[in-house]
Protein backbone atom coordinates (compact mmCIF):
# COMPACT_ATOMS: atom_id res chain seq x y z
CA UNK A 1 0.00 0.00 0.00
CA UNK A 2 2.82 2.72 0.89
CA UNK A 3 4.47 1.46 -2.02
CA UNK A 4 1.51 1.83 -4.66
CA UNK A 5 1.07 5.75 -2.51
CA UNK A 6 4.83 6.03 -3.40
CA UNK A 7 4.54 5.75 -7.14
CA UNK A 8 1.30 7.47 -6.98
CA UNK A 9 3.67 10.45 -5.41
CA UNK A 10 5.97 10.53 -7.77
CA UNK A 11 4.03 9.98 -10.97
CA UNK A 12 1.81 13.00 -10.62
CA UNK A 13 5.31 14.77 -9.71
CA UNK A 14 6.48 13.71 -13.28
CA UNK A 15 2.85 14.54 -14.76
CA UNK A 16 3.44 18.30 -13.81
CA UNK A 17 6.83 18.70 -14.90
CA UNK A 18 5.94 17.00 -18.31
CA UNK A 19 3.09 19.33 -18.70
CA UNK A 20 5.42 22.17 -17.83
CA UNK A 21 7.98 21.51 -20.08
CA UNK A 22 5.30 20.74 -23.02
CA UNK A 23 4.25 24.11 -22.70
CA UNK A 24 7.05 26.33 -21.45
CA UNK A 25 10.20 25.17 -23.01
CA UNK A 26 10.90 28.13 -25.49
CA UNK A 27 10.08 30.30 -22.03
CA UNK A 28 12.30 29.03 -20.08
CA UNK A 29 14.87 29.15 -22.77
CA UNK A 30 13.92 33.14 -22.95
CA UNK A 31 14.32 33.48 -19.38
CA UNK A 32 17.70 32.14 -19.52
CA UNK A 33 18.75 34.35 -22.54
CA UNK A 34 16.94 36.87 -21.04
CA UNK A 35 19.02 36.88 -17.76
CA UNK A 36 22.92 36.01 -19.25
CA UNK A 37 22.03 38.65 -21.08
CA UNK A 38 21.74 40.76 -18.19
CA UNK A 39 24.48 39.11 -16.67
CA UNK A 40 26.84 39.86 -19.76
CA UNK A 41 26.09 43.51 -19.44
CA UNK A 42 26.83 44.20 -16.41
CA UNK A 43 23.54 43.41 -14.71
CA UNK A 44 22.33 40.99 -11.79
CA UNK A 45 19.55 38.62 -11.53
CA UNK A 46 17.05 39.77 -7.84
CA UNK A 47 15.26 36.83 -6.73
CA UNK A 48 12.50 36.39 -4.00
CA UNK A 49 9.54 34.30 -3.02
CA UNK A 50 8.00 33.58 0.18
CA UNK A 51 8.18 30.77 2.56
CA UNK A 52 9.54 27.84 -0.09
CA UNK A 53 9.91 29.86 -2.91
CA UNK A 54 12.39 31.87 -0.72
CA UNK A 55 14.36 28.77 -0.04
CA UNK A 56 14.34 28.57 -3.98
CA UNK A 57 15.60 31.85 -4.20
CA UNK A 58 18.29 31.83 -2.24
CA UNK A 59 19.47 28.41 -4.28
CA UNK A 60 19.31 29.37 -7.40
CA UNK A 61 20.96 32.44 -5.96
CA UNK A 62 23.69 30.53 -4.45
CA UNK A 63 23.91 28.36 -7.58
CA UNK A 64 25.14 31.33 -9.61
CA UNK A 65 26.99 32.97 -7.14
CA UNK A 66 29.24 30.30 -6.44
CA UNK A 67 28.75 27.41 -9.13
CA UNK A 68 26.10 24.99 -10.46
CA UNK A 69 28.34 22.46 -13.03
CA UNK A 70 31.11 24.59 -14.42
CA UNK A 71 34.83 26.04 -12.11
CA UNK A 72 33.79 29.81 -13.33
CA UNK A 73 33.30 33.13 -12.41
CA UNK A 74 31.18 34.32 -9.91
CA UNK A 75 27.79 35.23 -11.15
CA UNK A 76 25.57 38.25 -9.46
CA UNK A 77 22.75 37.43 -7.90
CA UNK A 78 20.97 37.98 -4.75
CA UNK A 79 18.69 36.51 -2.59
CA UNK A 80 16.11 39.49 -1.29
CA UNK A 81 14.49 36.73 1.23
CA UNK A 82 17.92 36.38 3.18
CA UNK A 83 18.94 39.47 5.21
CA UNK A 84 16.74 39.57 8.17
CA UNK A 85 17.67 43.48 9.64
CA UNK A 86 16.50 44.59 6.32
CA UNK A 87 13.11 42.50 6.07
CA UNK A 88 12.03 42.95 9.60
CA UNK A 89 12.36 46.80 9.21
CA UNK A 90 10.66 47.00 6.37
CA UNK A 91 7.78 44.61 7.62
CA UNK A 92 7.93 46.63 10.68
CA UNK A 93 7.99 50.17 9.62
CA UNK A 94 6.52 50.12 5.33
CA UNK A 95 4.45 46.84 5.92
CA UNK A 96 5.16 43.49 4.64
CA UNK A 97 3.83 43.77 1.48
CA UNK A 98 6.97 46.14 0.81
CA UNK A 99 9.67 43.68 1.81
CA UNK A 100 10.87 43.17 -1.58
CA UNK A 101 9.36 46.13 -3.42
CA UNK A 102 11.95 48.41 -1.05
CA UNK A 103 15.33 46.25 -1.92
CA UNK A 104 14.49 46.52 -5.33
CA UNK A 105 13.79 50.60 -5.29
CA UNK A 106 17.50 50.24 -3.56
CA UNK A 107 19.37 47.70 -5.74
CA UNK A 108 17.61 47.55 -8.78
CA UNK A 109 19.13 49.28 -12.03
CA UNK A 110 17.70 49.35 -14.91
CA UNK A 111 19.09 46.37 -17.15
CA UNK A 112 18.97 43.90 -14.39
CA UNK A 113 16.35 41.28 -14.22
CA UNK A 114 13.98 40.05 -11.28
CA UNK A 115 12.78 36.55 -10.85
CA UNK A 116 9.65 36.14 -8.85
CA UNK A 117 9.07 32.82 -7.38
CA UNK A 118 5.18 32.14 -6.06
CA UNK A 119 3.00 29.21 -6.27
CA UNK A 120 -0.16 30.91 -5.93
CA UNK A 121 0.83 34.43 -7.89
CA UNK A 122 -1.10 36.28 -5.42
CA UNK A 123 0.90 37.71 -2.56
CA UNK A 124 0.61 41.15 -1.87
CA UNK A 125 4.75 41.29 -1.57
CA UNK A 126 5.15 39.45 -4.96
CA UNK A 127 3.04 41.60 -6.46
CA UNK A 128 4.40 45.01 -5.44
CA UNK A 129 8.00 43.78 -6.20
CA UNK A 130 7.03 42.89 -9.67
CA UNK A 131 5.13 46.94 -10.19
CA UNK A 132 8.00 48.30 -8.54
CA UNK A 133 10.58 46.71 -11.11
CA UNK A 134 8.55 47.31 -14.06
CA UNK A 135 8.39 51.31 -12.78
CA UNK A 136 12.51 50.96 -12.74
CA UNK A 137 12.41 49.29 -16.07
CA UNK A 138 13.60 46.19 -14.93
CA UNK A 139 12.65 43.25 -16.44
CA UNK A 140 10.94 40.62 -14.84
CA UNK A 141 10.73 36.98 -15.06
CA UNK A 142 7.41 35.16 -12.97
CA UNK A 143 8.21 31.45 -11.65
CA UNK A 144 4.60 31.07 -10.85
CA UNK A 145 1.48 28.28 -10.22
CA UNK A 146 -1.85 27.55 -10.83
CA UNK A 147 -2.81 30.76 -13.45
CA UNK A 148 -0.22 33.05 -12.62
CA UNK A 149 -2.52 35.25 -10.89
CA UNK A 150 -1.91 38.65 -10.39
CA UNK A 151 1.67 38.58 -10.88
CA UNK A 152 1.35 36.86 -14.59
CA UNK A 153 0.36 40.08 -16.30
CA UNK A 154 3.26 41.88 -14.70
CA UNK A 155 6.13 39.40 -15.82
CA UNK A 156 7.94 39.48 -19.02
CA UNK A 157 7.81 36.01 -18.75
CA UNK A 158 5.53 34.00 -16.66
CA UNK A 159 6.56 30.45 -16.43
CA UNK A 160 3.25 28.91 -15.12
CA UNK A 161 3.35 25.68 -13.18
CA UNK A 162 -0.30 24.75 -14.21
CA UNK A 163 -1.18 22.60 -10.87
CA UNK A 164 -3.19 23.62 -7.89
CA UNK A 165 -0.58 21.29 -5.92
CA UNK A 166 1.33 23.68 -3.81
CA UNK A 167 3.99 21.15 -3.40
CA UNK A 168 3.97 19.66 -7.32
CA UNK A 169 4.45 23.31 -8.19
CA UNK A 170 7.20 23.60 -5.99
CA UNK A 171 8.97 20.66 -7.33
CA UNK A 172 8.52 21.86 -10.82
CA UNK A 173 9.66 25.19 -9.51
CA UNK A 174 12.92 23.20 -8.28
CA UNK A 175 13.74 21.80 -11.45
CA UNK A 176 13.13 25.06 -13.56
CA UNK A 177 15.71 26.99 -11.12
CA UNK A 178 18.08 24.02 -12.17
CA UNK A 179 17.30 23.88 -15.89
CA UNK A 180 18.13 27.87 -15.57
CA UNK A 181 21.31 27.66 -14.07
CA UNK A 182 22.47 25.01 -16.64
CA UNK A 183 21.54 27.29 -19.57
CA UNK A 184 22.78 29.94 -17.84
CA UNK A 185 26.44 28.81 -17.42
CA UNK A 186 25.84 27.42 -20.97
CA UNK A 187 25.49 30.60 -22.35
CA UNK A 188 27.71 32.11 -20.19
CA UNK A 189 31.22 30.22 -20.39
CA UNK A 190 31.05 27.86 -23.52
Amino acid sequence: MVTDNISAIVSASLEVKRNFFARHRDDVQLAAAMISDALKSGGKLLVFGNGGSAADAQHIAGELVNRFLQERRALPAVSLTTDGGVLTCIANDTGFEKVFARQIEALGNEGDVCLAISTSGQSPNIIAACAQARSQQIKVIGLLGRDGGKVAPLCDVALIVASNDTQRIQETHNLVGHVLCELIESEMFQ
